[in-house]
């Protein structure tokens, strides 16, 4: 499979999670922590992004979204504030995922985890900055996909 493979192409995704604050949280961020946790979904295909959505629903998850492009997520994530975002690292734009991520990482201080069929050196070295929890490789269930935003979870709450 190549780069060129049109829809069918390997795809990366990326789970964030909201790295919180060293002191307290402000009270809409305690409130969001005890009721469900919000993951934004960011992909340009609709039938992965419908897996994503009804994977992370059935786990308990409130979902935001989808988005396709870089744009969109960055929107969502200004107006929703998700605690998470499950990521395409290709996108239906000229920004690309881990653009996106760099963004949500600098603005609402989220991590990530990339689920991966992209996982060579160069793609692991753009996303090193951004502080990544993880990799998760293609193909993936989507179990493991839940499976890892809640190992991630409880790395984060980890003292």
């Amino acid at each position: 499979m190549t780069d060129d493979d049109g829809p069918s192409e390997r795809r990366a995704y990326c789970v964030a999670i909201r790295a919180g604050p060293e002191s307290s949280p402000p009270a809409e961020e305690t409130r969001r922590m005890e009721g469900k946790l919000r993951v934004l979904v960011v992909e340009d295909d609709f039938l992965i992004a419908m897996q994503s959505e009804v994977a992370l629903t059935a786990a308990g998850f409130e979902v935001v979204g989808p988005a396709a492009t870089a744009e969109e997520a960055i929107a969502l994530a200004s107006e929703a504030q998700p605690t998470l975002a499950v990521m395409d690292i290709r996108l239906a734009s000229t920004r690309d995922g881990i653009d996106a991520a760099r963004q949500l990482y600098q603005d609402f201080a989220i991590r990530c985890i990339f689920a991966t069929a992209h996982d060579d050196v160069y793609t692991r070295g753009r996303a090193e900055p951004y502080a990544p929890l993880g990799w998760l490789p293609k193909p993936y269930t989507m179990a493991s996909l839940v499976s890892v935003v809640v190992e991630a979870l409880a790395q984060l709450r980890r003292p």
